[in-house]
């Protein structure tokens, strides 16, 4: 499959049904773009010299945000540069894409930062950086955190790493709060974890895996909340996977701490039983846990104790997902599927499609404040087509990343995108 692009210059979206995530209202309507700006929403004069785009039974709605993806600019560019990035994140939908830190040199100073901006200068999509917590990912000595807000981060994160000490946690909980910066923590006790890759249960113990218990999550998103508390500090909670771990954050939430949570696709819809049979394609940090887990994470969502849903798109190379379980590593691309897997998912827990969209766009906005252009005259056009009811299966050749570690292949998806306008380009999938 291939990504067509053209210039946006002229033309009509007709018969859209247009739904605007900040108000949650859907409109029938006919979106005019000239030079990459909405001119109409309207618009219903003489469609000469403009490409028509029918979009009857079709929602236009606000390109979708990413607030977790691992990309390998600089320096990792073979694992999955800017471009193959961007591509993956347009198939998916995805218009503005936070990227962690975890690169080659570690995005842990002004002049990593400035290597990433300039990398990403022409991308087809809204990069926004994060920051790292610790120099080097070490979890030791701060980064240049202050220098780094000045240049644009929007966020600092040690990636898949937790940060193991609690005063290196606490300070930078401290000093990021002078910024009003989220924290975002990979909440887990290393020591519990135990180097686990299988949820702790009945599954792990026949199957002979080496396991990670629940309380490995519970314990470290604890620690974290505590201090959070304690300092007034802004956290973001990434990936939960254990059902366990809400109950907890709503008592903080009620409490008034600032603090969000977020949950990918494949921990709402993949459990233990996809390590039956070794792949190291569910290989996954925090890892697949049980359907009584995936079921609670669900209703974290539907209550808003969980905020939003982000892809955690984690690229690896072939040999890294090769070799046996022991020695493979974590990680899974997201990007291309984490919609139209969440849609299926959810759509089947009751959610309206408006609702799956919003965990898309108004919500993970509202987690890091970064603003979604608004399907308006006047404004910046930033939007997709998507058929919402389509079904079709997930196959290698829905993958973009130069990666193909996906957990996803063969599975159902529901809704998909057609096309994606963003940057005064349309691209048609």
């Amino acid at each position: 499959m291939s990504i067509i692009t053209n210039i946006a210059d002229k033309y009509i979206f007709k018969n859209a049904n247009i739904y605007f995530p900040i108000n949650r209202k859907m409109l029938k309507g006919n979106i005019l773009v000239k030079n990459g700006i909405i001119e109409d929403i309207n618009y219903s004069g003489n469609s000469k010299g403009y490409v028509v785009v029918d979009c009857t039974n079709k929602i236009i709605c606000p390109g979708f945000l990413d607030l977790r993806s691992h990309f390998g600019e600089p320096g990792l560019d073979d694992v999955e540069s800017v471009d193959s990035g961007s591509k993956a994140a347009l198939a998916g939908g995805y218009t503005k894409v936070c990227i962690l830190p975890n690169t080659y040199p570690v995005i842990d100073n002004l002049e990593s930062l400035e290597s990433l901006f300039k990398k990403s200068h022409n991308s087809d999509i809204d990069i926004y950086p994060i920051g790292s917590i610790t120099r080097n990912l070490d979890g030791t000595e701060l980064s240049e955190i202050g220098l780094m807000v000045k240049e644009g981060i929007v966020a600092i994160s040690d990636a898949h790493k937790s940060i193991g000490n609690a005063q290196v946690m606490r300070n930078a909980l401290e000093y990021a709060k002078m910024f009003n910066l989220p924290v975002i923590s990979h909440a887990e006790n290393i020591s519990l974890a135990n180097e686990g890759f299988a949820h702790e249960g009945e599954f792990s113990t026949q199957k002979g895996l080496p396991s990670n218990p629940f309380i490995s999550e519970t314990i470290g998103i604890f620690r974290d909340l505590e201090i959070a508390n304690y300092v007034g500090g802004r956290i973001h909670l990434s990936h939960i996977s254990s059902a366990k771990s809400i109950p907890l954050i709503q008592k903080y939430k009620d409490m008034g701490l600032l603090v969000t949570a977020e949950v990918t696709p494949h921990h709402i819809g993949l459990t233990e039983i996809e390590l039956n049979d070794f792949n190291a394609f569910y290989k996954i940090s925090p890892p697949l846990r049980s359907e009584k887990d995936c079921l609670g994470l669900i209703e974290g969502l539907k209550n808003g104790i969980i905020d939003c849903i982000s892809s955690d798109h984690f690229p690896r190379k072939i040999e890294d997902k090769e070799s046996d379980l022991l020695n493979s590593k974590s990680g899974v691309i997201g990007l291309e599927s984490a919609f139209a897997f969440s849609n299926q998912i959810l759509s089947s827990h009751g959610f309206k499609i408006e609702d799956v969209i919003d965990l898309f766009t108004i919500r993970p906005s509202k987690v890091f404040g970064i603003d979604l252009e608004p399907i308006e005259k006047n404004f910046l056009a930033n939007f997709i087509v998507l058929d919402s009811k389509v079904e079709w299966i997930f196959e290698e050749k829905n993958i973009f990343s130069k990666s193909k570690n996906s957990a996803l292949l063969g599975k159902k998806m529901r809704g998909k995108v057609e096309m994606v306008v963003a940057k005064n380009k349309i691209h048609t999938i």
